[in-house]
């Protein structure tokens, strides 16, 4: 097993065992009073066993053969790494941005396509796919070449969920004590913007990793669902929260509680989606959306994206204050003064 793992966990165990006591709440109702109101007792219980439980998760953790909260660790030095000569189950491609006569980004300057390669499973999210995602998008996340990310499947499956087959002997102990599909949440972490491009089967999984992404593009044959109500589980790689925010609880609630799929047309009417297109043109269009974005000057596209994330989860005001601090921030950058010189001169801005 990696050492930073083994310091991570062990770290995580120590603290977890120094917890002093767990404080419960108790409410008595007092029958002898006439009005019978309720008054709480607060008494402190000791905590061997909750220790005793702790203990015994963080040694599951250590001893889990998949080792999950590895890719937690390692996807920090990613940026000091190379992307490797291939992956198991992933096909890694780059793309030019040309400057053209709009302006727009330097010379030499990419896009990157990572397309799932697991066409058997129909993409189903494996540890070993999710490792060779999130090592690819950390690598070229921290390449100032390359501008603007697209995740993406097979026409008949961008990924149909998670791998049922390596979840369905795990214990509590294995899933909670690694933080099953905790590490998944790195792919939402991107400094750079990451676009999903969907056709066919969406679901599970595969419709949470989707939902991490910055947008999502589809094809006409999407498959949108989160089915894992008929496992006998509930989404875990953040379904519930997602598109609960992207298309309302109603509409939510309703495809969590029954599994049933949405079509690319809903999809769309539901704000899931941003663009449909055909699926010859999905990745066509999908790459030039990429090169678009990728034209455009890179701190103003990391402000923009950082404002609109924090917006799912900022009260208003304090959204409205970030917004205002990171369009104060790029009066500090040659991006601001070039594009509002050369839009004054009515001519293409040249953006870093």
């Amino acid at each position: 097993m990696d050492c930073s793992l083994a310091v991570a966990v062990r770290n995580t165990l120590a603290i977890s065992v120094r917890l002093p006591s767990i404080m419960t709440r108790r409410v008595i109702f007092d029958t002898n009073s006439k009005h019978h109101q309720p008054h709480q007792e607060e008494r402190f219980e000791d905590s061997k066993a909750i220790r005793h439980d702790l203990s015994r998760l963080g040694q599951a953790a250590f001893k889990s053969k998949n080792a999950l909260v590895a890719s937690q660790i390692s996807y920090r030095s990613h940026h000091s790494e190379q992307l490797k000569d291939s992956y198991e189950n992933l096909l890694v491609s780059t793309y030019p941005i040309a400057t053209n006569e709009e302006g727009g980004s330097g010379e030499g300057n990419q896009v990157a396509l990572m397309q799932l390669n697991r066409p058997k499973a129909l993409n189903a999210l494996s540890d070993a796919v999710l490792d060779d995602v999130l090592h690819a998008a950390g690598v070229l996340d921290h390449d100032p070449k390359i501008r603007c990310l697209v995740l993406t499947g097979s026409k008949k499956a961008f990924a149909a969920g998670a791998d049922i087959s390596e979840m369905q002997s795990r214990t509590f102990e294995e899933a909670y004590g690694s933080d099953m599909f905790g590490h998944w949440q790195n792919l939402s972490q991107l400094k750079k913007p990451l676009i999903a491009a969907v056709s066919g089967f969406c679901l599970g999984g595969g419709c949470e990793v989707a939902m991490m992404c910055d947008m999502i593009v589809c094809s006409e044959s999407a498959k949108f669902g989160q089915p894992e109500i008929n496992l006998g589980v509930i989404a875990g790689g953040g379904g519930t929260q997602r598109l609960t925010r992207m298309i309302g609880k109603s509409k939510s609630m309703y495809m969590h509680l029954t599994g049933e799929f949405i079509d690319a047309e809903e999809a769309y009417a539901s704000g899931l989606v941003a663009k449909v297109f055909s699926d010859d043109e999905l990745i066509e269009e999908t790459l030039k959306i990429a090169k678009k974005i990728g034209s455009k000057g890179v701190l103003s596209v990391q402000a923009a994206k950082e404002a609109v994330n924090a917006a799912e989860e900022l009260p208003l005001g304090e959204g409205l204050r970030l917004e205002r601090r990171l369009f104060h921030s790029l009066f500090a950058t040659e991006d601001q003064k070039e594009g509002m010189k050369a839009f004054l001169e009515k001519r293409p801005a040249k953006l870093s």
